[in-house]
């Protein structure tokens, strides 16, 4: 069976969509969920559906010890699923086309640092878009630059706070997130 590996830094949506989806489908598991946020609702979701958590620091992060631990996994792909740290270059050398992010947006608008969750959905909505959606894509070195895999639109005219839009955006991601991960571990 393939294996996923988790990376995510709040309430974990995604990630338990993913790890449900694949518990159903039985064509993957997730095998870990890693956080750099030991207080993050996806620590306690993936508890629940039985999957192993990994805290780490920055640290940790950036000296190879998350690295190593990733390696004993032997994972196919590494998902980040609102992970908002920069990813370290080791890793991404480690596994390259192994590595993919979704990003609440449509790339390459409202994407790089500091450009994550409501933030991107205040912009959108300040800047009058009539459209948003999501970019999933691979990870390099920069901020939301990775090569394109996938994205999905969705109008957003109509809507009046970033909350909303937030919504929308969240609908695209739980039906196509899981669907572009089984693409892509096949």
């Amino acid at each position: 069976m393939k294996k996923i590996i988790l990376f995510a830094s709040g309430s974990g949506s995604n990630a338990e969509n993913i790890i449900r989806y694949f518990q159903e489908k039985k064509t993957a598991e997730t095998v870990a969920v890693f956080s750099n946020n030991p207080n993050a609702k996806v620590l306690e979701k993936a508890a629940y559906l039985q999957v192993p958590t990994h805290i780490f620091t920055k640290e940790e992060l950036n000296t190879g010890k998350v690295l190593e631990i990733i390696a004993d996994l032997e994972p196919d792909l590494i998902v980040l699923a609102g992970f908002l740290w920069k990813f370290p270059s080791d890793i991404i050398a480690k596994y390259p086309n192994k590595i993919i992010n979704i990003h609440p947006a449509l790339l390459p608008k409202y994407g790089g640092k500091g450009m994550y969750g409501m933030n991107v959905h205040k912009a959108i909505l300040e800047n009058k878009e009539t459209h948003s959606g999501i970019s999933i894509h691979y990870v390099n070195e920069n901020y939301d630059e990775g090569a394109m895999i996938f994205q999905a639109e969705v109008e957003v005219s109509s809507c009046t706070t970033p909350e909303e839009i937030a919504l929308k955006v969240q609908e695209l991601e739980h039906i196509y997130f899981p669907e572009v991960i089984e693409k892509k571990l096949n």
